[in-house]
């Protein structure tokens, strides 16, 4: 244990002990003059600065992770928002008040694809990203009733030219043309590729032929040649990556799905 510090309140002498000294022994100051010195905390020093650093960062993590626990179920409704408001983007519904009950009252139900073509219910949980779910042999299709006509929405994911793409295509119930479409990405060029995400581009998709019969014949092309064609569609102005990488994303997925879709067109 540490000796504690006295200190003369006559001459300034510092004692060190258990007690004060009967007796000063430099101007013979009986003990009752004699004070406690008070060790005070030096703030200037390594360790009071590795200790406070410490501390706050301790005090700091703690904080964090609790806002981010408060607020996980909170941020995981809004993505689960987001993604009705893209399902139903691609049913041509863009003007939304209440989400949930839009969607309720437009999506029959979510489903998957059996190897036949067939549907199954889906009894997992609600999925706010596709990609994985593709990868894994999880096929998605959202049945809709929109003006007492039934929609099939299909989730669509690929590449573009800096990261991913993603979005839904919505079929009419023959599966013969798209009834309408929603495309968002991660970092596509602002102006160009980027304007995969704009409305006027996704429009572009509306009533084109999906398929031949046999084949997927919906593709995406370079802006102007088109034309008049019933299954091609522009891409964007000079973003000829962006769009050769939508022209893949649906290719590949649709081709995934035409079991489904060619089943449904011979109905």
């Amino acid at each position: 244990m540490a000796a504690k510090e006295f200190k003369c309140t006559v001459c300034g002498y510092v004692h060190k002990g258990d007690k004060a000294p009967d007796v000063c022994p430099l101007c013979q100051a009986p003990a009752s003059k004699f004070e406690p010195v008070k060790k005070e905390l030096n703030t200037n020093g390594n360790v009071y600065t590795v200790v406070y650093a410490a501390v706050m960062v301790i005090i700091v993590a703690f904080l964090l992770v609790f806002v981010s626990d408060s607020l996980k179920e909170r941020q995981q409704v809004n993505v689960i928002q987001d993604t009705y408001k893209q399902i139903l983007y691609s049913l041509n519904i863009r003007e939304i008040g209440d989400v949930s009950a839009t969607y309720n009252s437009t999506i029959e139900g979510d489903y998957l694809l059996n190897s036949n073509g067939s549907l199954k219910k889906n009894d997992g949980e609600f999925c706010t990203s596709y990609k994985t779910e593709f990868k894994n042999g999880r096929l998605h299709v959202f049945k809709a009733v929109v003006n007492g006509e039934t929609k099939y929405v299909i989730p669509v994911n690929g590449l573009g030219l800096w990261g991913d793409i993603w979005g839904y295509v919505a079929l009419n119930e023959d599966c013969k043309t798209v009834y309408g479409t929603y495309f968002s990405h991660a970092s596509e060029t602002p102006g160009l590729g980027g304007e995969l995400a704009q409305q006027y581009v996704q429009e572009r998709f509306i009533g084109k032929k999906v398929h031949d019969g046999s084949d997927i014949t919906l593709t995406v092309v370079k802006f102007g040649q088109a034309k008049n064609d019933e299954s091609k569609v522009d891409g964007m102005t000079g973003a000829t990556i962006t769009s050769n990488g939508v022209n893949s994303m649906l290719r590949t997925v649709l081709e995934a799905y035409k079991p489904f879709i060619l089943s449904n067109s011979n109905k």
